[in-house]
Order: C-alpha cells, then sequence, then structure tokens
C-alpha cells in the first residue's frame, strides 16, 4: 500500500527574493529539499530503530494497520509538500510545504521501520481502515480521510500562481483533517505505548500545521 514518492522534479525558476517579485523555487531550492527529505526517511527509520519492541504488534494490530495506511496518507502529503515548494508563489506555502513532506517523509520512514521489525509485510492482507471502529465507512472511492481525488492532485500538479497557492492550502487542510481523525484512532484503538508517543506527536505537529495553513488561507483570501 505504501505509495511512492518520488523526487525527481524538474527544475524551476529562482525562488523568490521580495514579497513583491514572487517566483517559483529555483533548482537548488529543490535539490536542498530532495536531500531534505532523504535525510529525514533516514532519520525515520532510525527512530524506528530505537523504538523498543518488547511485545511486537500481529499482522492484524490497530498498530499495523495504522503504520501501513499512515504511510499510504503520508505520502501523498509528502508529494502535495513537494508541489507547494517547487512551484508556489507565497514564502509561506513553500515553506509549509517544504517542512510537511521532510516531515511526513521521516515519520513513514519510522513507521516502514515498525513493520519491518514485527516482521510484517508494508501491505496486509486486511482492507484499509479495517483496523478502526468502523473504520471502513471512512473509505469512499478507495481514498482514506482527507485524502485527494486523482483530479485534485491532477489539478494541483498543473495549478500556477495564486491558484496552486490557495488550492494547496485547501486540499492540506482537508489533508490533516483526515489524518489527525486516523492518529485518533490509534491513540484510542493501540496497545503499544511507543506507537502512541509516536502517534500522539504526530497529532501535535498537525494540529499546529493546520493553525498555520488556516491563517495563511485566510490571508490570501482563499
Amino acid at each position: 500500500m505504501t505509495a511512492p514518492v518520488t523526487t525527481d522534479l524538474p527544475p524551476a525558476e529562482p525562488p523568490a527574493t521580495t514579497s513583491a517579485d514572487r517566483r517559483p523555487a529555483g533548482r537548488y531550492g529543490v535539490l536542498v529539499l530532495a536531500a531534505a527529505v532523504v535525510v529525514g526517511l533516514l532519520l525515520g527509520y532510525a527512530g524506528g530503530l530505537l523504538t523498543p519492541t518488547f511485545t511486537r504488534p500481529g499482522d492484524g494490530s490497530a498498530e499495523a494497520g495504522f503504520a501501513r495506511d499512515m504511510t499510504t496518507h503520508h505520502a501523498q502529503a509528502v508529494e502535495m509538500g513537494l508541489i507547494a515548494f517547487r512551484q508556489g508563489t507565497d514564502p509561506e506555502v513553500r515553506q509549509v510545504g517544504g517542512d510537511i513532506a521532510t516531515g511526513q517523509q521521516g515519520e513513514i520512514g519510522t513507521m516502514q521501520t515498525w513493520l519491518r521489525l514485527w516482521g510484517l509485510d508494508p501491505t496486509g492482507s486486511q482492507p484499509r481502515m479495517a483496523w478502526m471502529p468502523d473504520g471502513a465507512g471512512k473509505v469512499q472511492d478507495g481514498l482514506m480521510p482527507g485524502m485527494a481525488t486523482p483530479a485534485e492532485m491532477a489539478k494541483l500538479r498543473t495549478a500556477q500562481g495564486r491558484e496552486l497557492d490557495v488550492l494547496f492550502l485547501q486540499m492540506m487542510i482537508k489533508h490533516h483533517l483526515g489524518g489527525i481523525h486516523m492518529i485518533q484512532g490509534i491513540l484510542d484503538a493501540g496497545q503499544d505505548d511507543d506507537v502512541r508517543t509516536v502517534a500522539q506527536t504526530m497529532k501535535n505537529t498537525q494540529q499546529t500545521d493546520l493553525t498555520n495553513l488556516q491563517n495563511a488561507l485566510k490571508r490570501l483570501g482563499g
């Protein structure tokens, strides 16, 4: 279920230097972010290796389901963040996009490391969200809560200027709201204290992101 994330992005124009003259982030900025995403992933793997595993969650556990499904959920957020960083025209939008891409890629590394340490495959036999009470009913057209449709992602990839900035903010707000709902599910149903600790950190981060995203959207009149 893990959705691949690519950082092999085409070069863009040099980054904006003033709020009056905003241009997409340039090749150097994209390469730096790509490197940061890779470093974040490696740090995430390291963090997962440091997590004690006195009792290992099983294949049908809430922990395994959460790790698999949230990896897929995060992967879409990473792509959205990279698009905002590379193509956004508002400095705050680019910054938030880059932060989300690097942060959530690191969390993907942590969750994939958990699965390996537990001796589990990256994908399981259970349907998406089956680990969460009434979770199956939250899946719409194969998409977990907050996830963008293929049509919405296609629109984001081709948008430009203020339209892209506003669209990214709107989509990421929805994405984070769905993600927080899933995180609360593992906080309620999970039995592994270390997984719950990481999940709580995810929730806190996304709640902070939400405040920044909503403020930016208000500022841009979206």
